[in-house]
């Protein structure tokens, strides 16, 4: 083997594949001595030399140095499927540290199929997978498209490939699209504190800034919303809620439940609770829909928020005084001090820490684990019970539903509404419309292309001023009412 070839060779793949050339001149050794072991015996003492400088090949036996025309019977095929084996594995160490350095970067390729929801994605130097569980819900990806995504999963495949997971639903995406869009990040100015996120439906993002003249909000929403648009356009119209960072867990939740206004916010450090109290017409508001307003605040913040009213809250905190005093050995003195630190529930005295729940009462171990078990048990109870409540419920709402179909209205054999009747129902379907979208309504996040410089409030007000789809449904529903009583009269 020509020592100048065996040069070449290494400095074309550490050009062409990136590939440490130690790595090649020992996957060469390696391959050479394999080699020399075939033609010597496998338990012979053979040792390769290739030196760094001029490629030359030096090789001893058993300590004895063998000869060029020694080294030149070795087996060169065998030494050339050696060298390429360790080559392709050289290759694909390489690519798995490079894309291992990537993991929660964001990269960008072009498509190459999106067969059956799994969408291949051609990096360059390697083809990545897009899975349809980690693409964001709702929208398609095509051939030839570019996309950009963050790298998720790098792990070695069949053979010597080398597997990119890609993701576009993590958390880590929409704080790389921040950066990528608001140079102040990179710079420090601001920063992200928290992100949590429903892929496809909203994302809430609690920032802050060390400058008392910078508004971190303002900065990035942008001129116009012009910077968040980008973003939103990126995640396929997710809502984006930017919200401000407070290390006090009684300033950070109220902003993480923006837009519902919050009445005051009740901290139970031991179980990590905060209980949210607020006005009966922002109850709604603050949970949002499916309940997906407070969850994303929860995670945002890292407390387990529960929201409620004062009427509620005292409605349950009876409930739990009366609950835990019936069970034998908690006194209503031990189960007042266990309500004010949270607990309102057995579920949540079955989890409690005995040695707290001891310093807190006073109560030995052994009638503390006969308190927790009780309550085990009653939580268990409860649960069944609330599982049986709900089934009767449901069998009775389809009974309800399954009732007018089988009886017709009197007087209307053939079970057609008269025409009155079918305005009449007409209006009020109208109305009932109406009034589903002005809850759904209620429900929506604040617009997050907001002027710079200009409050959630601020953009609230201006959304309110303009006429909404609303309220022309409902004037169309109270038009038809009207002309439904004029043809009655």
């Amino acid at each position: 083997m020509n020592p100048q070839d065996i040069l070449r060779y290494v400095d074309s793949l550490h050009r062409d594949k990136n590939i440490d050339p130690e790595l090649l001149f020992q996957a060469i050794e390696s391959a050479l001595q394999s080699a020399a072991k075939k033609q010597y015996g496998e338990e012979s003492d053979v040792i390769v030399s290739i030196s760094r400088d001029n490629g030359a090949i030096a090789a001893t036996l058993a300590g004895e140095p063998l000869g060029d025309d020694q080294i030149g019977r070795i087996g060169a095929q065998t030494a050339k499927q050696v060298i390429i084996q360790k080559v392709r594995e050289a290759e694909r160490d390489a690519l798995m540290l490079e894309y291992r350095d990537q993991i929660g970067e964001i990269v960008s390729g072009m498509i190459g199929r999106a067969d059956g929801g799994v969408a291949t994605v051609n990096l360059g130097n390697v083809e990545a997978i897009l899975p349809r569980s980690e693409q964001i819900p709702g929208e398609s990806l095509h051939a030839n498209e570019r996309v950009r995504a963050i790298v998720f999963e790098v792990r070695p495949s069949g053979g010597n490939r080398v597997r990119v997971v890609l993701s576009r639903t993590r958390p880590q995406f929409v704080q790389r699209l921040f950066e990528q869009e608001i140079p102040e990040l990179n710079d420090g100015v601001i920063a992200i504190k928290s992100i949590s996120r429903e892929p496809g439906y909203r994302s809430k993002v609690a920032v802050s800034s060390d400058d008392q003249q910078v508004d971190p909000i303002s900065v990035c929403v942008g001129y116009r919303g012009s910077r968040i648009k980008a973003v939103r356009e990126e995640l396929a119209g997710e809502h984006i809620d930017v919200v401000r960072y407070d290390n006090d867990p009684e300033v950070l939740i109220p902003n993480a439940l923006q837009p519902a206004e919050v009445d005051q916010v009740l901290l139970c450090d031991m179980i990590g609770r905060a209980i949210v109290l607020v006005q009966e017409d922002q109850l709604s508001l603050a949970i949002g829909r499916r309940g997906q307003n407070v969850r994303l605040a929860s995670k945002l913040c890292g407390w387990d928020i529960e929201i409620m009213t004062n009427a509620e809250l005292e409605e349950q905190i009876e409930r739990a005084v009366g609950g835990f005093s019936q069970i034998p050995g908690i006194t209503e003195e031990i189960a007042q001090s266990l309500v004010e630190q949270g607990y309102l529930s057995y579920d949540d005295l079955s989890v409690i820490e005995p040695d707290l729940f001891m310093e807190m009462s006073g109560l030995s171990e052994e009638e503390v684990d006969r308190i927790v078990e009780t309550a085990e048990a009653k939580a268990e109870e409860a649960e069944q019970a609330a599982a049986e409540e709900r089934r009767v419920r449901r069998d009775q709402e389809k009974s309800d539903q399954a009732a007018p179909a089988k009886e017709p209205a009197e007087g209307n054999a053939g079970g057609e509404k008269a025409p009155l009747e079918e305005a009449v129902a007409e209006a009020t379907g109208t109305e009932a419309a109406a009034e589903s979208e002005e809850a759904a309504a209620e429900e929506q996040p604040v617009a997050d292309e907001a002027p710079e410089a200009e409050s959630e409030e601020t953009t609230a007000e201006v959304a309110e001023s303009e006429p909404t789809e609303t309220e022309v449904v409902a004037e169309t529903a109270e038009s038809s009412e009207a002309d439904v009583n004029k043809q009655d009269g």
